[in-house]
């Protein structure tokens, strides 16, 4: 596996450079939108630009890539990020900016098709597991690494944006100079979403808020920092902090998925989360140790309402549905972070900063009273039944489902063997 990994190299160098440069720019819009003292509603129509531009993104960059070939098309995508970010400082307009924030989403869902499908086209049934963990802790290490990068430089001139545009063109080095064949990935077929939701309505529901709650906090959650007097730099620590925690609160909310019922899970989840979302709404930014530990417990906690609600959904599903139903939970979840920065950000024009919390908190309790709901008018799975809970990761494409190690209906590819050719000749 070590040897696995290390021959993947490049390809988590391209990761990591990818995702460190578009997480920090995420949070330097955030920023640079708050001291140009934009409106709060304003900044969530820019922001969820992203959220639009992604989703259009898995939907239509498959005949980009069919067309040109894996390697041409992820340097078109990864230039087209690195020029718009270099895009911003030249003028500061709504409109022009939204449309820049458009063009990133697709750019970024583009270089993310791409790269998962050289990492699903590397797995095999043995290894699959095990790289589906690499990537996502390498993801969330690189994210949360990409938000301490915003210290460097003042958010007010282009020199972060232009390091921002750095980063997202150093990744093409690695990944242009490997040596690794270009894979053949279908594009994952969906389930319709209406018929998803007959069979598994908290699924659906999980999915749909936890991109409201999670894409809300990372567009405005810069904003809020801002508005409560947090400088640049505790900023950056606010929401490294957040995604670290939900890296590490993964782990040990599947264990319990997979000793208890689900459903129920996710409902004490919500609950949870809920009441540390309306902590920080009460407490603010009084003290910052005990503002960071609530952040960090509710992003933690509803990070993880999205690999929960995979988890309830595939126990519903036959092995040959998982991949089709995963790529319709994430097509749920974009259509929640297209729609949380919009709400959230109107909340923290009539309300305040702590709008953007309290909002959160509802749309938990609305996920508390939809999971109780049924629960009481629908059969559980039995626990012995249920499938193994895997820490499925949201901020990816479709493409990656057919790693996950439920999907039984997984093929290897042509390339799984050449690679351990490969290994076997370097000994």
């Amino acid at each position: 596996m070590t040897r696995m990994v290390v021959s993947l190299s490049a390809l988590i160098l391209s990761i990591v450079l990818l995702v460190s440069g578009n997480a920090f720019l995420m949070t330097l819009l955030g920023i640079r939108l708050s001291i140009e003292e934009v409106a709060a509603d304003v900044i969530g129509w820019v922001m969820v630009c992203y959220s639009i531009g992604f989703v259009l993104g898995t939907l239509y960059v498959h005949e980009i890539i069919g067309r040109v070939g894996h390697i041409r098309a992820f340097a078109v995508f990864a230039a087209m990020a690195a020029v718009t970010a270099l895009m911003y400082p030249m003028a500061i307009s709504m409109v022009f900016w939204a449309v820049l924030r458009v063009l990133s989403g697709f750019s970024i869902a583009g270089v993310l098709v791409v790269i998962e499908s050289w990492f699903s086209s590397r797995a095999s049934n043995a290894n699959r597991g095990a790289l589906f963990a690499v990537y996502q802790v390498v993801f969330y290490l690189s994210a949360a690494s990409g938000q301490l990068i915003v210290n460097v430089g003042d958010p007010a001139n282009f020199m972060p944006f232009s390091l921002a545009a750095m980063l997202l063109t150093l990744a093409l080095i690695p990944l242009s100079l490997t040596r690794m064949e270009a894979p053949v990935i279908e594009q994952a077929s969906r389930m319709s979403f209406f018929k998803l939701a007959r069979e598994s309505f908290s699924g659906v529901a999980g999915a749909l808020i936890c991109g409201a709650l999670i894409g809300g906090f990372y567009a405005l959650g810069p904003v809020y920092a801002t508005l409560v007097g947090l400088d640049v730099a505790r900023t950056s620590t606010f929401m490294a902090s957040a995604i670290i925690a939900a890296m590490l609160l993964a782990l040990p909310l599947g264990r319990l998925c997979d000793r208890f019922d689900r459903r129920r899970v996710m409902f004490w989840v919500a609950i949870s989360a809920a009441a540390s979302a309306g902590g920080v709404a009460v407490l603010g930014a009084a003290d910052l140790a005990l503002l960071t530990l609530m952040v960090g417990l509710f992003t933690g906690l509803s990070a993880t309402i999205y690999p929960i609600a995979v988890a309830i959904t595939n126990d519903r599903m036959d092995s040959n549905r998982i991949v089709s139903a995963s790529a319709t939970l994430l097509l749920s979840y974009g259509i929640g972070s297209v729609i949380g920065p919009v709400i959230m950000s109107k909340l923290i024009s009539l309300m305040g900063p702590e709008g953007l919390f309290y909002g959160n908190a509802g749309f938990l309790l609305v996920l508390a009273a939809i999971t109780s709901y049924r629960i009481s008018h629908t059969d559980d799975v039995p626990v012995a039944e249920q499938e193994h809970f895997v820490p499925a990761m949201p901020e990816t494409s479709p493409v990656l489902t057919e790693m996950d190690p439920r999907n039984t209906e997984f093929h290897e590819s042509p390339e799984v063997e050449e690679m351990r050719e490969e290994l076997r000749q370097t000994g």
